[in-house]
């Protein structure tokens, strides 16, 4: 189970802000594309499932690293998230061709997919169809012993901004860091929908 508070940015404004604020914690940007399968027939849909594949790039657009992920039954109420999930790496060049032709994913040697197939229903010979994607931009950072992910998603709609923290005590968490927002006029909101949720909506919450 990932647990994780994630709190929403108002704007550009209030995202840059924070990253000038956290800027002496950073550690790392990662350059994030994800690319969402179900079946034909919305099988994992309809379980209440998503499968994501995401790309990790360099700042020359080469794949460095692919995780296929299976989240199941997920559940977000007042800026936390609860959700089932179950990630596996992937050669970035067996990925690279699963975005390029999404039924290739369906013959890979993988436990993700192999579940998809054994306790979702997905059938083999049906196949994987690409409901397609969204880019993000991650921006890690190591603040008061907490790892703190500030991203900006970049659908075909607009940009969403986000904050988010992963944790065993959410609540304890929450109040950290909406103390430290507010302390430094950081404009957020609890999330109230996931990014693939968003996604699907083809609207900005």
């Amino acid at each position: 189970m990932e647990v994780e508070v994630k709190l929403r940015l108002f704007d550009a404004a209030n995202h840059s802000l924070l990253k000038e604020i956290l800027s002496p914690f950073h550690l790392k940007k990662l350059n994030q594309k994800n690319v969402f399968y179900d079946s034909a027939n919305g099988v994992l849909a309809s379980q209440r499932a998503v499968l994501r594949l995401r790309s990790f790039s360099d700042n020359n657009d080469e794949i460095t690293r692919c995780v296929l992920s299976l989240k199941a039954k997920a559940v977000l109420i007042n800026g936390v998230s609860r959700v089932e999930e179950d990630e596996e790496e992937i050669e970035p060049l067996i990925g690279k061709q699963c975005v390029e032709e999404a039924s290739k994913l369906g013959s890979i040697e993988s436990r993700v997919i192999k579940r998809c197939k054994d306790e979702f229903g997905i059938d083999g010979e049906v196949g994987f169809v690409c409901l397609g994607g969204f880019e993000n931009v991650r921006e890690v950072y190591d603040w008061r012993g907490l790892k703190l992910e500030v991203d900006e998603s970049k659908f075909s709609f607009g940009d969403c901004y986000e904050v988010e923290c992963e944790s065993d005590d959410p609540e304890r968490v929450k109040r950290e860091l909406e103390g430290f927002l507010k302390e430094n006029g950081i404009d957020y909101k609890y999330s109230e929908m996931s990014k693939f949720a968003i996604f699907r909506a083809g609207k900005l919450p």
